[in-house]
């Protein structure tokens, strides 16, 4: 119960922050330059259902460039309660997906961290505890800066509320 009370206080100053951030104007050179996105995620779906999995959480910071190039960073608890890590330098966003504007389909590929130990072949090509990473994901923007994504990672799907920081 504690862990989880760390866990929900952590999201909170996350959200926090990201609330604060949001509220400063951005320098008129990046007007319309650099949109960065602070993303939570309280619950994962896993899609084999063993008993072995831990709660997963996620927060993360994405940034999209203009032309809809992504990269970022994310710091994790994986589905076996190990804190990790994953940098994505590569990725894109594809907004008005089938011609509905607030749909979007984003993809990121980078470097896993934290899968360690007896967990270490539960992903692909792991070397201590290094491993490549990829998601997809579709997301829907309720308002400009407020978006709902679900993504999808090996066998999990990603429940994730995403706020643009101004």
């Amino acid at each position: 119960m504690e862990k989880l009370i760390r866990i929900f206080l952590g999201l909170i100053v996350a959200l926090l922050a990201g609330a604060a951030l949001a509220q400063q104007s951005p320098p008129a050179d990046q007007e319309h330059g650099d949109k960065l996105i602070l993303s939570v995620s309280p619950y994962v779906q896993h899609l084999n259902l063993k008993k072995e999995y831990s709660h997963v959480w996620l927060v993360g910071l994405e940034r999209e460039h203009p032309n809809g190039k992504l990269d970022g960073i994310a710091f994790f608890s994986n589905s076996f309660n190990q804190p990790s890590l994953y940098f994505f330098p590569l990725g894109w966003a594809y907004h008005s997906i089938f011609d509905i504007e607030p749909l979007s389909f984003k993809w990121t590929a980078g470097l896993l961290y934290g899968y360690l130990g007896e967990y270490k072949n539960r992903v692909p090509l792991n070397y201590m505890g290094f491993s490549p990473g990829v998601s997809a994901a579709l997301a829907w923007q309720i308002t400009p800066d407020w978006s709902a994504q679900v993504t999808w990672a090996g066998n999990f799907l990603m429940f994730q509320i995403n706020m643009a920081l101004k």
